[in-house]
């Protein structure tokens, strides 16, 4: 060997310690779906690292020289080629449309590249999502390669039965067949699998129960293998199945162990509805993962929920688990909530009718595949109630308790909600969301134990006020003096915390006309800010275009009205890059803000299109806007939902538009998937009522539909 083993050993261990530090500054997974195709995971640099250690240690000259040294097979050899040409020609377009060194595979050039390299629209699937597509597979392709390259060095590079790569040394009982080969889990014969195509789910049962893992000669020839499964009817077979549902059911580890399945195609063979969103992007800014890695993760986060730890980000979730009645109804309604995605429809309804076919076969019960199916048809239930409504209308909980029907389900279906949010990609979850989850499965769990007569809602304000009053530090007197001046739909509305601190915002401003103070939330990462004005029409479009011109982006607003006629507005803002305002000059300049916007020193128009700047990324995409006028979700409010593209000050334009249309807003929520704003107004006419008359329903779709398309709502001038 033409180099020496201390000196081979050092240079391999240093590229691959190079490689995983690349990884996790790349974000540790070859499936995001903004890539950086030539640093990332599955990259171009993972196929020149292999090949600088087969230079290194075997001064090949040529990547085809890697197979004579014995670290490639032919059939690897030529994954490697197709993966490196494709990535190189997509490195090309990127390089030629940026007109510069860029790697990272944006949103604005995957559209692009997908025309330029003439991939076209296909039934539910878009051309930039079928290029995505062949992008992730090339990816997946990489690191099949590098599994089985850094086997072979392993086997080259070993001595005396020792393996040159570190791993856990383990030694399990019965392993039906398997052998153990340096303390990972293998064949003792290259047709093993062929001999009962059963083991090709059977290894993974194995290696989750024996806490191996498995050797990757093992896994090439399970990905060789995997089409046995649908040609030999592993599908139909019990033990197969009841094996995949012990893996997706461990308490374990069943993420890595599914992840392993997934990277050797057992998986989409074995549940092809799977295969078919193995590698599938979602083109949109929220998601940040492909269908399938979002799945795998979101079942991880399950499994770390069920043992405890996640139970300080997720208390009532890890509390919920102890008390539902299968856990595999969970699991599975996991594995199945997204798999109908990219199929022209409706993914949740389509997922349920699938479901009805998948769970008998997995060995479910009846009652567990109706729950199931039930779980994948209502899983963005919960979040869109909960993010897109006003939880202190009671309406909005019994309708939402109607539809869940059993305490079971709602356990079920709050579970589900936080791991899929959770799953989306890192920063998506947040304690405000925790806060507006717990609050409805709160509301509607009293609701199902009790039914409609609400027993424990003066409990819950009294209680909720008892915990106020140990945070405020008020004497009794004082405390209830302030208190009463605040409705009761206040009470249910607000969490603890933020009702803490409105309490001593009204104390400061005593008889003032107008307060604003502005507190950093470091939990939810935003700063709440509270405006006490006099209540007139368009206090509330003015605070929103004060904020924006101090650089705030307003995630959240609740707005209310004291028993005595002022106007209590909270809002949770961000600065431009998603943090809090924590610095007393942000803060400064924030509420000078809000009071020259509310004071009309100053024209909002020429302010808001100089702070409107332009969104790169965002321009990817086109959300036509909709808007959605809803007179049966509330019995005192018509409920108004805007959905449209996320840009700066749209909050603003559109509380102006219901401004000019002379409607009183009573509470607004705002939620943003990426691109996509979902705004959402409780309102009535200027007397108090519903806007029920169709002309003036259509008015108000018309005025808010402009808004919501106009870049910049000439109309917002004061």
């Amino acid at each position: 060997m033409p180099k020496s083993s201390r000196a081979t050993r050092a240079f391999v261990a240093d590229k691959l310690a190079e490689r995983d530090e690349r990884h996790k500054r790349m974000g540790d997974s070859r499936y995001v779906v903004e890539p950086n195709i030539k640093e990332g995971k599955g990259g171009l640099r993972d196929l020149h690292t292999l090949f600088w250690i087969g230079k290194f240690i075997h001064r090949v000259r040529t990547v085809p020289e890697l197979v004579d040294a014995g670290l490639l097979s032919a059939r690897e050899l030529r994954q490697f080629e197709r993966a490196e040409n494709f990535l190189l020609a997509v490195r090309c377009h990127l390089h030629t449309l940026s007109g510069r060194a860029e790697d990272r595979l944006t949103f604005d050039f995957q559209r692009e590249i997908a025309a330029r390299m003439q991939f076209a629209d296909r039934p539910g699937k878009s051309a930039v999502e079928r290029f995505m597509q062949l992008y992730f597979l090339h990816a997946k392709s990489v690191g099949d390669v590098t599994g089985t390259f850094l086997a072979h060095l392993d086997d080259q590079m070993a001595a005396r039965g020792r393996r040159f790569l570190p791993t856990i040394r383990r030694r399990p009982g019965k392993l039906n067949g398997f052998v153990l080969d340096r303390g990972r889990l293998a064949l003792p014969a290259d047709d093993f699998f062929q001999a009962d195509p059963v083991r090709l789910i059977e290894i993974f049962a194995l290696a989750d129960k024996h806490g191996l893992e498995i050797h990757p000669q093992a896994m090439r020839q399970a990905r060789h293998d995997a089409k046995l499964i649908e040609t030999q009817g592993v599908r139909r077979n019990a033990r197969a199945n009841a094996l995949f549902l012990d893996v997706l059911t461990s308490p374990r580890d069943p993420e890595t162990v599914l992840r392993w399945m997934n990277e050797a195609g057992v998986f989409g063979r074995f549940v092809p509805d799977f295969g078919r969103v193995v590698a599938q992007m979602q083109f949109d800014m929220y998601h940040h993962y492909t269908v399938d890695e979002h799945t795998i993760r979101a079942i991880g986060l399950l499994s770390d929920i069920e043992q405890g730890r996640l139970k300080d980000d997720h208390p009532l979730s890890t509390a919920i688990m102890d008390q539902i009645h299968s856990r595999r109804v969970v699991y599975v309604a996991v594995l199945l909530h997204d798999i109908a995605k990219g199929r022209g429809g409706d993914h949740s309804v389509l997922g349920a009718e699938l479901a009805l076919r998948v769970c008998p076969r997995l060995g479910l019960s009846d009652a567990e595949t109706e729950t199931v199916s039930w779980l994948v048809r209502y899983h963005l239930l919960m979040s869109a109630t909960a993010f897109k409504r006003d939880l202190a209308d009671f309406k909005t909980i019994l309708d939402f308790a109607g539809e869940v029907q059993s305490p079971e389900r709602l356990r079920l279906l709050l579970v589900l909600t936080v791991v899929d949010i959770r799953a989306v990609g890192p920063g998506v979850w947040n304690s405000w969301k925790r806060q507006l989850l717990t609050e409805l499965y709160d509301a509607a769990e009293e609701v199902l134990r009790l039914g409609h007569k609400q027993k424990g809602r003066e409990q819950r304000i009294a209680s909720k006020k008892e915990a106020v009053a140990a945070q405020f530090g008020f004497d009794q007197k004082t405390f209830d003096k302030v208190a009463k001046r605040l409705p009761e739909s206040y009470w249910i509305a607000e969490p603890v915390e933020v009702i803490a601190a409105n309490l001593v915002h009204i104390r400061q401003a005593g008889d003032s006309p107008l307060h604003i103070a502005a507190v950093p939330d470091d939990d939810r990462g935003a700063t709440l800010v509270m405006v006490l004005a006099a209540d007139h029409p368009g206090l509330f479009y003015r605070i929103a275009g004060g904020i924006h011109l101090a650089g705030g982006n307003i995630i959240d607003a609740r707005i209310h009205t004291t028993r005595d006629g002022l106007a209590l507005d909270n809002f949770l803002v961000q600065d431009p890059i998603g943090r809090p305002f924590d610095e007393p000059g942000q803060i400064g300049r924030l509420t000078r803000a809000i009071e020259d916007a509310l004071a009309n020193r100053h024209k909002l128009l020429p302010k808001l299109e100089a702070r409107a700047l332009p969104r790169t990324r965002a321009e990817a995409f086109r959300i036509a806007p909709n808007v959605f006028v809803d007179n049966k979700a509330s019995n005192r409010f018509t409920v108004i939902e805007v959905n449209a593209q996320d840009r700066p000050a749209l909050l603003n334009q559109l509380a102006y538009a219901l401004f000019q249309s002379k409607v009183t807003v009573h509470s607004a929520h705002v939620a943003t998937y990426g691109e996509r704003a979902v705004d959402t107004f409780y309102v009535t006419d200027l007397i108090g009522d519903k806007i029920d008359s169709a002309a003036r329903v259509k008015s108000l779709e018309k005025r808010l539909l402009e808004a919501a398309t106009s870049q910049s709502e000439e109309a917002v001038a004061a």
